[in-house]
């Protein structure tokens, strides 16, 4: 159940839109279901004699009673309440209970209180209701209604609970403010997809994703697209800055700004200064790299930010949650046309799961924040060849880091951050899949055409180092390609028992979806292998043996970089 709670300034244009039609005719049978005291609000539903105008100036009366000057600009307060999808229907008689329950603990209408605002309840569907009060009590004074939207919350909690309704999420005043009716009304009136409060706060989250400093940030605002404006001290400091989406107007023509404080909490000035020092990075010199090697350079940091998340340090953790979410937006800014889409839902979800009450410690996360600014430099991705098997990988780690994010959310009873990083791993999986396929199809065709006693002597390697999952993965898809990855690191020199024992041992495997996979993307990983193999014809020449390769790889897999170099 969800109330969704805001103010403004016409009761007459309120009650126009409940009693009306509808966008597109969806309000059937408009009428009032509660009151502030039974029979004295008229109702146009229900009596055709009855006007707008009466019921308005009904509920506005003690607003009326007032001289001019004690009136407030804005004294209309509107609460709509639905139900979840997949709820049983309300009766009119527990629809006008919600109501009751709502007023009384938002401070509106307490309960036995007969000074209090005056208040309706109209019913035009089937699954919500619309609560409208005068904000000025009875006896002419102000309610008190401060914390009324977590207040209604709270109660919608209760009311689930007691009526074997979908109980859900909890908040904790952490998330960024939703768009208004108003605003997502005008959305659809312009043909926009979305209020452009969402497009803003994405578009500044990923221009924040691996900048070097404050400037850069202001420069990718512009480089985007963005109306942006800075407000500047008489010193010549910068204290704050908005931005406008370019056609987006007022009724006087003029922009409709939004403060980085009203996109989202942590994207006021202060906060974003905050991140950019705790998380410092150095300008890049020379070329820039290739997607695949920046997105091969990224799963290292992930595969620290999973570690982070499954320890006791609250502060670390915050800031590894921050870190990635920075390289899930470069992700979703970079990624070919067949996954940008979730990869971008995925960003969004994750938004969500960056931010709690926990204070980031001064933890190091510049390891993820360069990590995006590698991916961002890199530009596009193919999501072919080897791009796409690099972008494969780091999209398997993530889902890793995701779920241990929401294991960390669960254990910190953080219901709806909790949720937002389960989301975020399912349209990870997504991604992947469709990342994945081609690269995996190469290599299972590799696998599949290995003669007999190498296959046998593979599957005996991975028996002995999974023995009670073997049968499993055998089942699995990726069964052929690990095979065939386990073939062609031992013709570059490794040894295959070891290896398997070394990248089983660097994270749990439970929450993997596809064990296989997994470890065939941390094969490829720890020993430097293409993403994207050709059958080999010949064995190559012995290069780092497994000896070294175990003590280099004990804590952390090393950059890519650092492997070929330590192989030459």
């Amino acid at each position: 159940m969800v109330p969704d709670i805001s103010t403004g300034s016409r009761t007459y244009g309120l009650l126009a839109y409940l009693y009306g039609p509808g966008r597109r005719d969806e309000h059937t049978d408009p009428h009032i279901v509660a009151a502030w005291q039974p029979g004295l609000a008229p109702d146009p539903g229900r009596d055709p004699a009855v006007t707008l105008r009466e019921l308005t100036d009904r509920l506005d009366l003690p607003l009326l009673a007032l001289p001019v000057g004690r009136r407030p600009k804005r004294h209309v307060w509107h609460c709509p309440v639905r139900t979840a999808p997949g709820d049983r229907l309300l009766t009119e008689a527990e629809w006008g209970e919600v109501a009751r329950r709502i007023v009384h603990a938002t401070g509106i209408a307490p309960e036995g209180d007969d000074r209090a605002c005056r208040w309706i309840a109209v019913r035009h569907a089937d699954d919500h209701i619309h609560i409208v009060a005068t904000l000025k009590r009875q006896d002419g004074r102000s309610p008190r209604r401060h914390n009324d939207s977590a207040r209604a919350q709270a109660e919608c909690r209760k009311i689930e609970k007691e009526w074997g309704l979908q109980q859900l999420n909890p908040g904790d005043r952490t998330a960024a403010q939703r768009p208004t009716s108003a605003e997502r009304s005008k959305a659809e009136r312009v043909g926009r997809t979305e209020p452009p409060r969402e497009t803003l706060r994405e578009a500044v989250r990923q221009a924040l994703a691996g900048a070097v400093d404050e400037g850069e940030f202001f420069a990718r605002l512009a480089a985007a697209g963005l109306r942006v404006e800075r407000r500047i001290a008489p010193s010549g400091d910068v204290l704050g800055y908005k931005v406008a989406l370019p056609g987006d107007r007022n009724r006087a023509g003029e922009p409709v700004w939004f403060s980085g404080s009203k996109l989202a909490p942590d994207l006021s000035l202060p906060k974003i200064r905050q991140r950019l020092e705790t998380g410092a990075l150095d300008p890049e010199e020379g070329s820039r790299p290739r997607p695949a090697a920046a997105r091969r350079d990224a799963v290292t940091p992930a595969v620290r930010a999973a570690t982070a998340l499954d320890q006791d340090d609250d502060g670390t953790a915050v800031a590894q949650l921050v870190g990635t979410g920075e390289l899930l937006d470069a992700l979703a800014l970079t990624a070919p046309a067949t996954t940008r889409r979730e990869l971008s839902q995925a960003a969004r979800a994750f938004e969500r799961a960056t931010r709690t009450h926990e204070r980031a410690a001064r933890a190091d996360h510049r390891a993820l924040r360069t990590a995006a600014r590698g991916v961002l430099r890199a530009g596009d991705a193919l999501g072919r060849g080897e791009d796409g098997g690099a972008t494969a990988m780091v999209l398997s780690t993530l889902v890793l880091v995701t779920l241990a994010a929401a294991r960390w959310h669960s254990a910190h009873g953080h219901a709806q951050q909790a949720a937002a990083a389960h989301q975020t791993a399912q349209h990870l999986r997504t991604a992947y899949q469709t990342t994945a396929a081609p690269p995996l199809r190469a290599m299972r065709h590799h696998g599949q055409r290995l003669p007999e006693p190498v296959r046998h002597r593979h599957t005996a390697t991975v028996a002995d180092a999974l023995p009670e999952q073997a049968d499993r993965l055998r089942g699995e898809p990726g069964w052929d390609a690990l095979l065939a990855t386990l073939d062609q690191a031992q013709q570059a020199g490794h040894d295959p028992t070891a290896l398997l024992k070394i990248v089983v041992g660097q994270r749990e495997l439970d929450t993997a979806d596809n064990v296989t996979d997994v470890l065939i993307w941390r094969i490829r990983h720890t020993t430097g292998l293409p993403t994207a193999p050709k059958p080999a014809t010949r064995p190559a020449p012995a290069r780092t043996p497994i000896s070294t390769l175990a003590e280099t790889t004990a804590r952390t897999s090393p950059a890519p970089a650092e492997q070929r170099r330590a192989r030459r």
